[in-house]
């Protein structure tokens, strides 16, 4: 039996959050090997195995991987969620990456000092409802099917539901007005429309999801004063 990936980042959401939510998605096993203090960082980096002196880093497959969409990206073709053709994992990458865009703000306004916390925080909740949002609705809109490209789950739908999930945090009502969207990442109705195998089973019966999303799961929680100070002191910002 192949050995299962492991992942170097800090006990926090951060950039590897994705990882763990694709590979939940698919039903597959990981362990993670916390880095807690920035001699553990500086370790990692001495014994050169951080390509770009930088994590995530998840061994998989005889590889050091670095570089988070790099990272999805390998799992995504492995576990077959990046489109049967150039064209879709085109329309896969694109979707992707306009929600990467909205994460990043999402990932990095706990540092911000306050008054522009609160600013970045309207900012975000403006762009996901009146940019990013929109767009998706749109697409659900133009093909009546259920998932954004293809018909087939794949790595953007994955994507689309944490960001969802996400904003929800910041606002419980920022879906108000996209009913579609609502129906694909409800808090209460996770993929709700994602059926399994052609059945109509759930996928948040699946066992690996209900244990993603189960307090005490490898899914991490949001941000507080607490893990902010940690992951400065480890990255020293």
């Amino acid at each position: 039996m192949a050995e299962k990936p492991l992942f170097h980042y800090d006990e926090a959401r951060g950039r590897m959050e994705s990882v763990r939510w694709l590979l939940a998605a698919a039903g597959v096993e990981y362990e993670e090997k916390f880095i807690h203090t920035n001699e553990d960082l500086e370790k990692l980096r001495s014994d050169g195995v951080l390509m770009f002196q930088q994590v995530p880093m998840v061994e998989v497959d005889g590889m050091k991987l670095v570089q988070t969409r790099a990272i999805m990206n390998y799992f995504s073709s492995k576990y077959n969620l990046y489109g049967k053709d150039m064209k879709e994992r085109a329309l896969i990458d694109m979707y992707s990456e306009g929600l990467a865009d909205l994460n990043e703000m999402f990932i990095l306004y706990p540092y911000d000092p306050p008054g522009v916390k609160e600013a970045n925080i309207a900012l975000m909740k403006e762009k996901a409802t009146n940019r990013y949002f929109p767009a998706f609705e749109k697409v659900f809109e133009s093909h009546g099917q259920d998932y954004l490209v293809g018909n087939k789950l794949s790595k953007a739908d994955i994507h689309l539901v944490e960001m969802i999930y996400n904003m929800e945090e910041l606002d419980t009502n920022i879906l108000a007005n996209f009913p579609l969207l609502q129906a694909v990442g409800s808090f209460f109705f996770f993929f709700f429309f994602f059926l399994t195998a052609g059945s109509e089973t759930r996928i948040s019966d699946m066992p690996t999801i209900k244990k993603f999303l189960q307090p005490g799961s490898q899914r991490q929680p949001p941000v507080d004063e607490k893990s902010i100070q940690k992951t400065r002191k480890i990255f020293k910002f």
